[in-house]
């Protein structure tokens, strides 16, 4: 039977999307690059290409989810595009994403700007990215040179997008590649050198923000996934969510807001993590279907960092089967009702994504509201934007639809 889930005053409802995932031909990034480097290509089913050529059609996605009912959207600005040599900033740029911040704001969409979305300059990159021995000012100095683009009508700004991840991927590089580096130095795959640059870099930011638009309500996004032991791995277990996950939230402590991301869940044994087990309910991704996982990640991330605000930056699933999108976001938001009931402070849910989109080497991994014609690019809403968007416009969204596994 379904119920009716009341959202809290001022409550951000929206969806998610990252700018090299949706804009195409991001040509000056690190990530376009590792797309052609022979080298990693057998990391790479497809490349990014156009992705869905957002760079040239945002209005029309903008228009979409306003017209569904959502109030809020969440899009990365490319440091790529702004700064594509040292120093070198595009004013055309610069005015391309004030365009979309004021487009947002004229079709009812809050807008919150995500400043480093995985990919970084190619230059940057080169130079040794996160590690380099100025990467944390010239992060900083991209800041100020993007302030044109939200001083006015932004109210939340997101300074790096799991850099949890971002540090795992500097791990995996080194293994790939045979770089410099002790990677066995790392925190269970998160590289150590990486992640105290990416801390610095987001303090760096949120001060750089206070200065020039001390409005802005700032934090960054952590992807949470919950540890389920298995068979005596209790040990193992509490020091992988030590040492790889909870030094990330930890570092929120102080900021207006931490923003979780939440899929699924991981299993934990005595050697480690394992492999989802080959009986439970998976998504294209390979990940379990397991709708709880929100609400227990808000559990997790609010007992790190009790008092901190937290906004639920994605959640989503991978599948072709909409109804099955539906069932999973249902339980899920199920899961973050619960945690507002226990006296959690939730201020909001992005859903990820708005559309389907480049996956970080796949098209395959559909996560989006909205599908995407990869040839012509015609947008096909599905039938959770309606019933995920008419929650904005009614402050109120139906649960309890019968979980499809």
């Amino acid at each position: 039977m379904s119920n009716s889930f009341e959202l809290p005053e001022g409550f951000l409802w929206g969806a998610s999307t990252a700018a090299h995932q949706i804009e195409g031909m991001n040509v000056n990034s690190d990530f376009w690059a590792h797309e052609h480097n022979e080298l990693l290509a057998g990391r790479f089913k497809d490349k990014s290409g156009d992705a869905c050529d957002s760079y040239h059609r945002w209005p029309e996605d903008m228009d979409l989810l306003a017209g569904f009912g959502f109030t809020d959207y969440r899009f990365s600005i490319e440091w790529a595009r702004i700064e594509p040599a040292p120093g070198e900033f595009s004013d055309a740029e610069i005015a391309h994403y004030r365009s979309m911040v004021e487009g947002a704001v004229e079709r009812g969409l809050r807008p919150m700007l995500t400043l480093n979305h995985f990919t970084v300059p190619l230059w940057f990159d080169e130079r040794g990215g996160w590690l380099a021995h100025d990467a944390v000012e010239l992060f900083g100095r991209f800041v100020e040179a993007a302030a044109p683009i939200f001083t006015d009508g932004v109210e939340r700004i997101c300074t790096i997008n799991e850099p949890n991840m971002v540090a795992r991927f500097a791990t995996l590089r080194k293994m790939i590649t045979g770089a410099d580096g002790d990677v066995a130095a790392s925190d269970h795959g998160y590289d150590s050198a990486t992640t105290q640059a990416l801390i610095k870099a987001h303090k760096k930011a949120v001060d750089v923000l206070g200065h020039i638009a001390p409005h802005i309500q700032t934090g960054w996004s952590v992807a949470i996934a919950n540890h389920h032991v298995v068979g005596g791995g209790e040990d193992i277990a509490a020091e992988i969510a030590l040492q790889a996950r909870d030094v990330f939230v930890r570092a929120s402590e102080g900021d207006h807001w931490i923003g979780v991301q939440s899929y699924a869940r991981v299993f934990v044994g005595a050697q480690g993590v394992l492999p989802v087990p080959d009986e439970a309910p998976k998504t294209l991704t390979g990940w379990e279907y397991y709708p709880p996982a929100l609400g227990e990640a808000l559990h997790t991330v609010a007992a790190l960092v009790p008092g901190t605000p937290i906004i639920v930056t994605e959640n989503g699933i991978a599948e072709n089967d909409d109804t099955r999108r539906i069932s999973y976001t249902s339980g899920a938001l199920e899961g973050m009702r619960g945690a507002l009931g226990d006296g959690i402070d939730v201020r909001g849910y992005y859903h990820w994504s708005a559309l389907d989109n480049y996956e970080w080497g796949s098209y395959i991994p559909t996560f989006g509201l909205i599908a995407v014609d990869r040839k012509t690019f015609v947008r096909t809403p599905k039938p959770s934007a309606s019933w995920l968007g008419a929650a904005g416009q009614n402050r109120s969204i139906e649960l309890g639809v019968d979980s499809a596994n």
